[in-house]
Formats: structure tokens, sequence, C-alpha cells
């Protein structure tokens, strides 16, 4: 097959889609959709712009035709749109994929985790920054209760889908969370991934002193577990992995956009559900495939198309990063996923 052979500016292959399936979410997490910008009149994407279940499954054939592996569905809030467990089944039909997940904040997931599980997904990544109701609600911007996130991780665990955590931490914020969140993912046997605070977007007011390092992060967690450094598990994985000796599934990983960027190995591209790829979490504009697809572009047209995007590639915007980098429009993490 031509996937191997696939690569960008950089040498770095394409193995991983990313696929925003709605630009809506129940949260307002002032990191990502900050309740004062996307409130009540905020206009999101109509529903003749966002593509079709069947729009997806043509593109993520095509792109694992070229060499994509790994199928994450992200959002906004992926468990928002509609019969999502019918897209499921239809990506998990297709060959090659070796891995099929979904982002989600979890607030959904009791409900939908058995038809997700029979539909073919294998895991789920779900976002959960605090234990503590009134601090988690703070940072929701809805009020969530925590409870209903765990609800949804025990589910997804009792239906035997592969879990893991992510949590953001934030200066000034939930710095005391560190530990809970980590006692809470070793009493389930589950991985937690701590995430530095990173500049997506233009709405969350990012500033480089509100970022707790991922260094900072182990050095806490250092107090109460004796963690010991895990080997890397796939070629360009984003987190560095740490492990406790005798203790099978829980373990800590840091995801270092910010303090250890890890463009080099990105293998990433993005689809948002209005049908722009990009080629980067940080990009400021994106490159339609839904005008093509829909204009009725053979398979060989539509591969050549991101075989093009793909080979010109040449983003690695935070090895460029720092405290003077002058701001510029991002766009949201909500309208692509993370």
């Amino acid at each position: 097959m031509a996937s191997a052979l696939l690569t960008d500016t950089h040498n770095r292959p394409l193995r991983d889609l990313r696929i925003s399936v709605t630009d809506r979410c129940n949260f307002r997490c002032r990191y990502c959709m900050p309740a004062e910008i996307f409130g009540s009149g905020y206009q999101f994407l109509p529903r003749q712009e966002i593509l079709r279940f069947s729009e997806i499954e043509t593109i993520a054939r095509n792109c694992v035709a070229l060499g994509v592996r790994k199928l994450r569905l992200t959002g906004g809030e992926p468990l928002m749109r509609r019969d999502l467990p019918v897209l499921v089944k239809m990506l998990a039909s297709i060959d090659d994929v070796e891995d099929l997940a979904m982002t989600t904040n979890g607030a959904l997931l009791t409900r939908h985790a058995q038809t997700l599980k029979d539909a073919g997904l294998h895991r789920v990544t779900v976002s959960l920054d605090a234990l503590d109701a009134e601090l988690f609600g703070k940072m929701n911007g809805v009020g969530a209760s925590p409870q209903h996130v765990i609800d949804g991780i025990d589910a997804a665990l009792n239906v035997g889908l592969g879990l893991k955590l992510n949590a953001v931490i934030q200066k000034g914020v939930n710095e005391n969370q560190i530990i809970p969140l980590a006692e809470f993912a070793q009493q389930r046997g589950i991985p937690i991934r701590y995430i530095e605070f990173m500049d997506t977007g233009t709405s969350n007011g990012w500033k480089l002193e509100q970022v707790i390092s991922s260094a900072q992060v182990l050095e806490a967690l250092l107090t109460q577990f004796p963690l010991e450094p895990l080997p890397e598990q796939i070629k360009g994985a984003t987190a560095k992995r740490y492990g406790l000796e005798d203790q099978h599934g829980f373990e800590v990983g840091f995801i270092s956009s910010v303090t250890q960027p890890f463009c080099a190995a990105c293998n990433r591209i993005r689809l948002s559900a209005d049908g722009h790829f990009y080629t980067c979490l940080f990009a400021n504009h994106g490159y339609d495939i839904k005008s093509p697809l829909r204009a009725g572009e053979s398979p060989e047209q539509l591969q050549a198309r991101i075989s093009t995007l793909w080979h010109n590639r040449s983003d690695n915007y935070s090895e460029q990063r720092s405290a003077n980098t002058s701001p510029k429009d991002k766009i949201e993490m909500s309208y692509i996923g993370g």
C-alpha cells in the first residue's frame, strides 16, 4: 500500500484522523467554549453545512487508504450528535482501522456506553478537570456535577470500553485537584493524562503565566506516588508516561505541548464538522474537502487532494511558541476537537 510512503515536509506520516461530528457542546469550559462568547446568541453551524455520516465515512475510507490507522470522534461534544452509534458502526466496518476512539466530557456517556460498545467503539477518553463539585461546576460553565461524568466513566468501564482520563490543569484554578484525580484513576485502574493549558483558539484568554508545567504536576504527584518512567508504546505518542510497580491499568501521562512540544512526531489531521481539514490544532485556516466530495469527485481524486495537502504540510506551531509569540487568530478547539 501507498500508506507508508505518504509523509509531509518534516517526514511525518499520516496515521491519525480526528473527526469533529458537531461544533455544539453541553458544557462551557473556559479553556474551550467560554459562556460569554458561546452564549445563547452564538450562531452554531447550520445543519445543512454539517457533514453527513455517509460523507464522513467516505472521507475516512480515503484517509485509511492513504495510511491512517486511528480514528477519533470529537466535537464539540460528540454525544450531542444524534444517532452517533450509527456512524461508529460505519467507521468500524472500514478495513485496516486499528483504533476507533472518542473524546467526550462524559456527561451523556451513561445512556450511550452500551450502544457505542455494541457499534464497535474501542475506547473513550473522558475529560475530567476536577472532582470537587463546586469547582467542577465553575470550570464547566453550566454548573454540571462531576457525578454525571463519574457515572459515565463507570458505565463505560462496565460495558468493557477502554478508558482514560484527560485533565487540563491551570494555575490558580485547579492545582488542588492533581492528587485527587490521580487517586480517582488509581482506584479504577485507568490511565490519566495531565494536559498543559494551551493557547488553542482565540477566546480562552490564554497567557503563558497561567500554565502549570508537566514538570510541576509530576513534582506534586511524586509526593504521593512513587512513579517511574514507562517506555513509549506507539511512535508519535503525545504523552510521556509514568507508572507504579505491580499496578497495571493505572498510569500517569503528560501532554506538554507548551513546555515540551512534540510537533516533530505529530501524525494527525483533523476534520471539522463542516468538512474542512486542519493540519494543526493551532491552524488559522482549513482546507475544504466537503465541496469536492459533494461535487462528485472520485476516490482517486479525493485521495490525490488529501495527499497533496499532507505532502505540503509544514506545521510546527508549538515549537515556535514563546512568551513573546504574537497573538494570531486560530480556529477554536470546539470546532475541530482536541
